[in-house]
């Protein structure tokens, strides 16, 4: 066996080891079996039925009931596949550890849930974060397709065998939606957020929630965190692999389908919403992204973040032209030992929200004055380096 097999088979059965503990641990959120026995002030996990993750597994959602009078629907990264050759290659450990292709989570193992409660701005026990009380539903994300698609893709995995990718993204979001409408009926104050592929859902869907789910609620604020990546192919992937319906892919114009959802759905909302942007400037992981799509390479470097920093000039610029009340929180944190030379991805659900800080200002105090009504810009300069 070749050192790069002993490899990945170590990382496989580490992240099974990982998987299997959490099952058997407190760790692990307790499943709720009916929405009428649920307790104030605890995460739970809840089976939607008629959900899929991408692998064709069980899926579920994270929610939490307070007694606040405010409700955050979260929207879950975990990557995007966007062909067949990126939908072979979902997200494993070893591929992670061994700086293989991964673009996507294609289930949603125990491990997942790290990346979805008790973390930023879900963290319930962090006494600097202002939305520790709040309500939450979490829209978890395991299909690869921003949340958006409703669509069987068949495809063949890297070793040649005939597989079935469930985009259904859009049918656990309406699914998730039922929930969120049951449990919490008209908030006082709606945040609709997500980060990475859910930054991408946050423009896509939030009409669809303020019209059929929350028409009453007057007070919506919408916050997509670090959903940047240009690719010129987008339209015809959400019309023909993901089938996504009507305006969703109808809106796509250009190479930045974040900027047309947004511009789709300002044209059609205006001022209703209060709209909001966050991202580091060399994301690293976005970067890498780009370089796949554009390189097919998939690895970051200086001048790939160079690129990213650049488009993200001119994103930031056409959404303040879109509205010049477009609340943005740009910063250049970095963690050398994950990051590289690049920056930090993704903020509203890492430790980083409430302890990250630029001009003097953290996310968790930014997001809580727009939710507020006070929507401002901070890192702007950093938009000026060169």
């Amino acid at each position: 066996m070749s050192d790069k097999n002993i490899k990945k088979g170590f990382w496989d059965i580490l992240e099974d080891s990982v998987n299997n503990r959490m099952s058997r641990s407190k760790i692990m959120a307790p499943s709720l079996d009916k929405l009428s026995d649920i307790e104030k002030n605890i995460w739970y996990r809840y089976h939607l039925d008629k959900g899929i993750s991408g692998d064709g597994s069980e899926y579920h959602i994270y929610l939490r009931q307070t007694d606040s009078k405010n409700l955050c629907i979260f929207f879950s990264g975990g990557g995007v596949a966007w062909n067949e050759y990126t939908a072979a290659r979902p997200i494993t450990g070893s591929k992670v550890i061994g700086k293989e292709p991964n673009f996507y989570w294609n289930n949603l193992r125990p491990v997942t849930q790290l990346m979805n409660i008790n973390l930023g701005i879900t963290d319930a026990r962090n006494k600097r974060n202002p939305f520790r009380d709040w309500n939450f539903i979490v829209i978890t994300y395991a299909t690869g397709d921003f949340h958006v698609g409703d669509n069987n893709f068949n495809y063949k995995t890297e070793d040649g065998k005939k597989a079935v990718l469930h985009f259904h993204g859009y049918k656990n979001f309406l699914e998730s939606m039922k929930v969120a409408k049951e449990l919490f009926d008209t908030p006082d104050k709606l945040l609709i957020a997500g980060n990475s592929a859910g930054a991408f859902a946050v423009p896509a869907l939030s009409g669809i929630i303020a019209d059929k789910y929350y028409p009453k609620c007057k007070d919506i604020t919408l916050l997509s965190d670090s959903g940047q990546l240009l690719y010129s192919g987008w339209k015809n992937t959400a019309k023909n692999i993901w089938k996504c319906h009507g305006h969703i892919y109808k809106s796509i114009k250009t190479d930045n389908i974040t900027l047309d959802w947004f511009r789709d759905l300002y044209s059609r909302y205006g001022d209703q919403f209060k709209y909001l942007y966050s991202s580091s400037i060399f994301d690293y992981l976005l970067s890498a992204y780009y370089n796949d799509v554009t390189n097919k390479i998939y690895e970051t470097d200086i001048h790939v973040q160079r690129a990213y920093y650049d488009q993200l000039k001119e994103f930031v610029d056409q959404l303040l032209k879109l509205n010049s009340d477009f609340g943005i929180y740009l910063n250049n944190w970095s963690v050398p030992a994950v990051t590289g030379t690049g920056t930090v991805h993704t903020s509203v659900r890492e430790v980083y929200f409430t302890t990250g800080v630029q001009n003097g200002i953290t996310m968790s105090a930014w997001l809580n004055d727009a939710v507020n009504g006070k929507i401002t810009k901070v890192g702007m300069e950093l938009l000026d380096l060169y």
